[in-house]
């Protein structure tokens, strides 16, 4: 076995960045790890810029990644992993989106509910061709729902399934996906705040071992516009005290179910904000897709926004469509259950189900702001979800993402692939 000789101390940003330090053992065994808390204000570009809260005309103080007791098994030699909460002059820093994921839990669990999730994953391995140019994995055998060489002749995805075994991360599928190159990877269902913790370093693993290959996992939502896009599905049931599941304990949804559907379409067009984050999420999120465009749902249903299955009690869910990647896990499943947990706080009623095909006929009339600058302006006029997420992360994202999108306004589609594509 080898020894430990250091701690990589890690936390994730509003722009999903797997931001951290190596730092000796018995350094992270105090428990505390400092940061400027400026990295908050630092854009994909590496300016800084006064982000609410951010504290750019206040010093750029400290704030402090208080670590679990936990520590959790690396996929690099020597090491071991810390994850944290951040604080800020004594308390929890409200721009911390493992925070606003907990407080979400909290809701639930005041309620005498336990929200349990599962993420699904689509990303697209990319190599370098002999211009420098990042190109789709060449893969001229590959088939959706492939496995094997064909679908990944270096063996790339063969490691990431077996890193993650080796490091404790609970892959639950891997498959090929509709494109050349793309790989949907399911992780396990679990409580929402160990299902998010393993999506982040799952994420961050899977990109670290396709470098070492001199290759590309990106997790952009439509790197290749004239393919299929990426998401993130945030799959959800929720036990009772007796840990029995509540959203189909009879084959039919129950009605905190419905409620639930009703919250997550009465903020439908402000829940973008916070599930699509880039510029080029809205490449993705159109009609005629299976990507969560239009406000609808229904019972096993790929070209509606909310998904449910019922047809087991014990594995009934929601599945919500929009987000992709680009978008932190716990931001997205933060705002998706608070959203569903508005519609059980209000008692909103569950609108009929989508009974139309979802690609040439729809019966929904509203869908998702078109760009991410509207996006934005649909979450800065929700204050009720505002007020559910946090108000200091979501007033944080507006300025950060509004910035952004002011440095990408006029660029064309493959400039904007190239200022997210290194780290997305």
């Amino acid at each position: 076995m080898t020894d430990i000789i250091r701690t990589r101390a890690m936390f994730c940003d509003l722009l999903n960045l797997p931001r951290g330090k190596y730092v000796p053992p018995s350094l992270a065994a105090g428990g505390k790890i400092g940061f400027a808390r400026g990295v908050f204000g630092t854009t994909f570009d590496r300016d800084l810029i006064p982000v609410p809260g951010a504290g750019l005309f206040d010093g750029l103080p400290d704030m402090e990644l208080v670590l679990d007791e936990e520590r959790r098994t690396s996929w690099q030699a020597g090491t071991e992993v810390a994850l944290g909460d951040l604080y800020a002059d004594g308390d929890p820093f409200g721009l911390c989106p493992r925070g606003a994921l907990k407080r979400a839990v909290a809701a639930w669990e005041a309620h005498g509910l336990k929200p349990m999730v599962g993420l699904e994953t689509e990303a697209y391995l990319f190599q370098r061709d002999e211009d420098g140019v990042w190109r789709p994995y060449d893969t001229p055998g590959a088939f959706v729902y492939g496995c094997g060489t064909l679908n990944d002749p270096r063996g790339v995805m063969d490691e990431i399934w077996e890193t993650a075994y080796r490091a404790g991360l609970p892959l639950e599928s891997q498959n090929a996906e509709y494109d050349n190159g793309q790989f949907e990877l399911t992780l396990g269902f679990t409580d929402a705040l160990k299902a998010c913790d393993d999506a982040f370093l799952f994420r961050t693993m899977a990109r670290e071992v396709a470098a070492k290959h001199g290759m590309l996992l990106t997790y952009m939502a439509k790197p290749i516009p004239e393919r299929g896009g990426s998401g993130l599905h945030v799959n959800f049931s929720m036990a009772d005290e007796a840990g029995l599941n509540v959203i189909g304990p009879d084959g039919r949804l129950s009605k905190t179910a419905q409620h639930c559907i009703a919250g997550l379409m009465r903020h439908h067009e402000s829940l973008a904000g916070l599930l699509a984050m880039t510029i080029n999420s809205y490449d993705r999120l159109t009609a005629a897709s299976m990507s969560g465009y239009w406000a609808n749902w229904a019972d096993d249903h790929r070209l509606t926004t909310i998904r449910s299955s019922v047809a087991s009690p014990k594995s009934a869910r929601l599945e919500h469509r929009s987000a992709d990647c680009a978008t932190s896990p716990y931001i997205a499943v933060a705002a998706v259950l608070q959203a569903a947990f508005l519609g059980l706080e209000e008692g909103l009623d569950c609108p009929p189900p989508e009974d139309l095909d979802g690609l040439e006929n729809v019966r929904a009339q509203r869908h998702v702001p078109p760009t991410l600058v509207r996006a934005m302006d649909a979450l800065d006029k929700d204050p009720v979800l505002r007020n559910a997420v946090g108000t200091e992360l979501c007033d944080a994202i507006l300025y950060l993402k509004r910035d952004e999108a002011k440095r990408l306004d006029g660029k064309s589609v493959g400039e904007v692939r190239d200022y997210y594509l290194p780290f997305v």
